[in-house]
């Protein structure tokens, strides 16, 4: 099974402030959508909360919460107590990919203990204010993909993504 992360990172490494995205980025959404849709996605508890209730779960996926709260509920949601326990949940599901969609705490411990092996990465050209940032990933990626989009009429930044493996 392939553990990935997806995540958007403005060029001064902010992902979000006061727990909301700091940008609005329609077509980013829909490939956040496109790409974890009928897979499991891992969160954790903080980022799982800033999803506007309407949409928690997120749609057509397995939702695995990570939190270390051991009387948390997330109707219609699994709920784990490590990161470990929830890439399990994915692997005895015979899973070919599992996303880790945020927040920083989480990528930072999946990138710290070297778990992912893909990142599904869009690079937001500007630099918002935020209180949370995202990790470092280590060396040892290479580009497979990328594609750029200028700012328009619905994209207040331009952004690019690009999928890194190692």
């Amino acid at each position: 099974m392939i553990i990935s992360a997806i995540a958007a990172v403005a060029e001064n490494g902010v992902i979000g402030d006061k727990g909301d995205l700091p940008w609005r980025l329609p077509d980013d959404m829909k490939f956040f959508q496109r790409t974890t849709v009928n897979h499991h996605v891992i969160t954790g508890r903080k980022n799982y909360e800033s999803i506007p209730e309407k949409y928690r779960p997120l749609r057509d996926r397995v939702n695995i919460v990570v939190t270390r709260s051991p009387d948390y509920q997330a109707p219609g949601a699994r709920v784990c107590s490590s990161l470990e326990a929830a890439i399990d949940v994915a692997r005895l599901a015979e899973q070919k990919e599992v996303f880790i969609i945020g927040g920083g705490e989480l990528y930072k411990e999946a990138f710290e203990k070297n778990l992912v092996q893909r990142l599904y990465l869009t690079t937001v050209h500007g630099k918002p204010k935020g209180d949370v940032k995202f990790p470092d990933i280590g060396q040892g990626w290479k580009e497979v993909w990328t594609e750029r989009h200028e700012k328009d009429d619905r994209h207040a930044f331009a952004f690019t993504f690009k999928v890194l493996q190692r």
